[in-house]
């Protein structure tokens, strides 16, 4: 029986099709010489690219902890939840608040987490994990808009009740 590892690289990706769309997400954990230990990928109905971000972090993190992980380097293609996660960019939107109370309440789980952005290109396995689970959840419908609510905004019963973000405004992406 081999040992769990003490240090994991967790490699995690999102997506939506159509921001907001049908969206999944896709965890990778491996060792830092990149042994794979476990995937996860996963249709989440309708929502955004950054509540699809969120989810595989989320999922990435879990796994890491089932597998008796201490130490995490979090790699992941968005800039949007590893600055907010390293406390660089305010959470300005109500939506991502729960997704990122969650990820930071998992960070502070292991001994240490480091956040580290890395481009699409180097995150192709958790990417493909994501399209593979947007792919097979198959037909998502968009969800009718609630009061008040311009187009479509809420989380379809697949999106396990996580509410959709609504398209960032530039402010957003600023730091802060």
């Amino acid at each position: 029986m081999t040992a769990a590892p003490k240090e994991v690289v967790v490699w995690a990706d999102g997506g939506a099709r159509g921001n907001p769309g049908p969206a999944g997400y896709g965890a990778v954990v491996a060792t830092p010489d990149d042994q794979v230990l476990a995937e996860e990928a996963k249709g989440i109905g309708w929502a955004t690219n950054n509540v699809a971000e969120y989810h595989g972090v989320i999922a990435g993190l879990r796994r890491a902890k089932e597998l008796g992980a201490r130490r995490v380097r979090v790699r992941a293609d968005s800039l949007l939840v590893v600055n907010q996660q390293k406390g660089l960019w305010k959470v300005k939107n109500p939506a991502l608040r729960p997704l990122s109370e969650e990820t930071a309440r998992l960070a502070r789980s292991f001994d240490r987490v480091t956040w580290e952005h890395v481009p699409r290109a180097r995150n192709r396995h958790a990417d493909s994990l994501a399209n593979q689970a947007m792919d097979n959840q198959g037909w998502v419908e968009r969800p009718e808009p609630g009061p008040g609510t311009p187009g479509a905004q809420g989380p379809t019963p697949a999106s396990n009740s996580v509410p959709a973000e609504r398209v960032p405004d530039p402010e957003q992406l600023r730091l802060s």
